[in-house]
């Protein structure tokens, strides 16, 4: 899978400072106690399900050390021996991803990104229910999105550029501390959730090149908190709200462009006084 990422770099200030302060603290520690048997059992089975390691980057992961070491392993300071942070993101890895990562219950951050891993995403990861930040964007994930993944308490979650396919999960607005959502460049179809639009504190919403269609679902445009709203390269349709300069008075990118949207471009949108970038191009406006 092509390295590309989904998101802007102007799009990424708000997920990047929190990916900054969460890992930059779990980082510094590393617990060196006998640990647990059930996470480093964990651990290997994800080893083992790695069929191609180009960078030698698991060659660590053995009884030479105690695996709260092993590379891109961090463990807890409250809970020795539990693991909270896996992050092997962009090491060239093939393979999938197995149901046994769910037994990794103290994670909080899970980072896979930029690898070649295939496979679906296992419903075990529902298990995880620490986790705060879910990263598997950039490789070739395929079908459906499990709807048990509604349980987590994550904050930021990225599943952009894989090969998923079939509906975004309505449970989803179950996700009550979800903050920010890329799940751009996939095959998703069907319409966009008003779901969704129930998480009041979202910032971040990425769903372009995917195959998703209907119209934007208004509560979307209720959110006040939103930065960033990019649908572009989809076939949505339907009108945009008159108002939405006013009902979005946060956003910064709003980016609709490669659709089937019509009627007037609102009046409003000159009074988003933060917006900074914006496509409309592309339609039927």
């Amino acid at each position: 899978m092509a390295t590309r990422r989904s998101l802007e770099p102007s799009t990424l200030v708000l997920p990047a400072l929190l990916l900054l302060l969460f890992y930059g603290a779990g980082n510094a520690y590393c617990s060196v106690v006998s640990g647990n048997t059930t996470d480093r059992r964990s651990l290997l089975d994800f080893k083992k399900a790695i069929t191609k390691d180009p960078t030698g980057a698991l060659r660590s992961w053995n009884d030479s050390i105690n695996y709260c070491m092993w590379l891109g392993v961090n463990c807890s300071r409250t809970h020795p021996g539990r693991v909270t942070v896996l992050n092997l993101e962009n090491l060239s890895l093939e393979g999938e991803i197995t149901p046994s990562i769910g037994s990794l219950t103290f994670l909080k951050y899970l980072d896979l990104s930029n690898n070649s891993l295939q496979g679906n995403i296992p419903d075990a990861l529902a298990n995880c229910s620490r986790l705060t930040i879910l990263d598997l964007s950039s490789n070739s994930l395929q079908w459906n999105i499990p709807g048990s993944l509604s349980n987590l308490g994550v904050n930021i979650m990225d599943f952009s550029n894989n090969n998923l396919t079939g509906n975004i999960p309505p449970t989803f607005s179950n996700m009550t501390q979800l903050l920010a959502i890329s799940l751009a460049h996939n095959h998703l179809k069907g319409s966009i959730p008003e779901e969704l639009g129930l998480l009041p504190n979202m910032v971040w919403v990425i769903l372009r090149e995917n195959r998703l269609s209907g119209r934007v679902p208004a509560k979307l445009f209720n959110l006040s908190y939103l930065l960033v709203l990019d649908v572009r390269q989809n076939m949505l349709s339907g009108t945009l709200p008159s108002d939405i300069g006013n009902l979005l008075p946060s956003l910064q990118v709003l980016y609709l462009g490669t659709n089937k949207f019509e009627g007037h471009i609102p009046d409003s949108l000159a009074n988003a006084s933060l917006l900074q970038r914006l496509d409309l191009s592309s339609n039927y406006f």
